[in-house]
């Protein structure tokens, strides 16, 4: 128990040092999510301001200071507080004989370094589409995900509002996708991290993309727009689960948009019940009140 609570400490403390000092600077600046994060933010935003798709849509939209919040909660200070619990299982794994490399079936280390950075890219988004498809197919996890779903006015920040929970079912996942590839991870993966940042800022922009015939690879805010439909097809629980690639949505027919003038409702049936406040959302879900 005492190597499991030192492991617990430890890696909090870690993570909360990393984060001082990225804020003062004082981290590599390829390696500085804080100020990568409100760079990319303040880029997407002022593209917004310049070119808004939905003209209607205030420049501080609505929950847009909400949203913000939410950004630096779940990358920054939810990432310290859950980084013991990670390095608990860690350790629970690694005395059990159990590694990262257990699962592997591609060795990428001698690969090309653009090479590893693709399947790495390739791998960790399909793990997200498919967690996603189950956080729209099951109702205890749909529960959580509708945090982000009660978004109303799409902005940059509301890419990442959501519930907390999230972060539970989306890492053990994004871990077996590194695990099937030897518990590697390249050395530039700095570079997939930030481009998954920018093109999630980009799908939930007030701006009109689509990236022309790469809309058929790459996610954009037309598509994702609908993935935020108050009205689903018919039978259907979701569309476009695409993260930063759209291409797993059309290989597997989840692809939908029906049009492109960017003005339809937002939100869910019965998404009036969520509570407004951050606290009422991050504690939602695990009540009755919750699942109604």
């Amino acid at each position: 128990m005492e190597n499991y609570l030192e492991a617990f400490f430890k890696a909090v403390q870690g993570t909360l040092d990393w984060t001082w000092k990225s804020i003062l600077f004082e981290v590599p600046w390829y390696t500085n999510y804080f100020w990568g994060l409100i760079v990319i933010s303040l880029l997407v935003w002022a593209l917004e301001v310049l070119f808004p798709w939905r003209k209607n849509q205030g420049v501080f939209r609505k929950d847009f200071w909400l949203d913000g919040f939410y950004m630096f909660f779940n990358f920054f200070l939810f990432a310290i507080a859950i980084s013991g619990i990670y390095k608990i299982l860690q350790v629970f794994f690694s005395n059990n004989g159990i590694t990262v490399k257990s699962l592997a079936i591609i060795a990428m280390e001698n690969w090309p370094m653009w090479g590893q950075l693709l399947v790495f890219f390739l791998v960790l988004d399909f793990v997200q589409w498919f967690t996603h498809i189950l956080l729209h197919k099951y109702a205890f996890l749909w529960n959580f995900h509708k945090v982000h779903h009660s978004v109303k006015e799409m902005g940059f920040a509301a890419h990442l509002r959501y519930h907390w929970m999230e972060n539970i079912f989306y890492k053990p996942l994004k871990t077996f996708g590194v695990m099937l590839l030897g518990g590697f991870e390249p050395e530039q993966a700095y570079i997939v991290h930030f481009m998954a940042i920018t093109i999630g800022h980009f799908n939930h922009a007030n701006i009109k993309i689509t990236w022309g015939p790469l809309k058929y690879i790459f996610n954009n805010p037309v598509m994702h727009l609908y993935h935020h439909a108050y009205k689903l097809p018919k039978g259907k629980f979701g569309v476009n689960f695409g993260i930063s690639l759209s291409l797993w949505d059309y290989l597997f027919k989840t692809n939908y948009i029906p049009e492109e003038s960017g003005q339809i409702r937002l939100g869910y049936p019965g998404d009036e019940h969520l509570p407004k406040d951050f606290l009422g959302q991050v504690t939602h879900g695990f009540s009755s009140k919750g699942k109604a």
